[in-house]
């Protein structure tokens, strides 16, 4: 399994935009075979910092989704509602492997 932990750098101000942006691409991951953990917007602490983690069962796999997001209608869609919106700045994407309980 692989995990994809998104930093954003979101805008303050446009917080409700960048939950509504988040909410999208959750079923959209879903919806191309992987299991969204959900996107945390700041609470305490810096106010522009957001972070998003996914999981494929292989890079191959999150690979696939990555083509098969390209063209597809919904999710060309959430990426114009963020042209529109610019809910967040700049992003950084790493590629983690989980350590879960009660696994060998």
């Amino acid at each position: 399994m692989v995990t994809c932990y998104l930093r954003y750098v979101v805008d303050p101000f446009k917080l409700k935009e960048f939950e509504t942006y988040g909410k999208k691409w959750i079923v959209l991951v879903e919806k191309f075979g992987g299991k969204h953990h959900g996107y945390f917007l700041p609470h305490e602490g810096p106010n522009n910092i957001a972070v998003a983690l996914f999981s494929f069962p292989s890079l191959a796999a999150y690979e696939t989704y990555r083509i098969a997001i390209a063209s597809d209608a919904e999710c060309q869609a959430v990426m114009e509602y963020y042209r529109q919106t610019r809910c967040f700045l700049s992003f950084e994407r790493s590629f983690m492997r989980p350590v879960l309980g009660g696994e060998d």
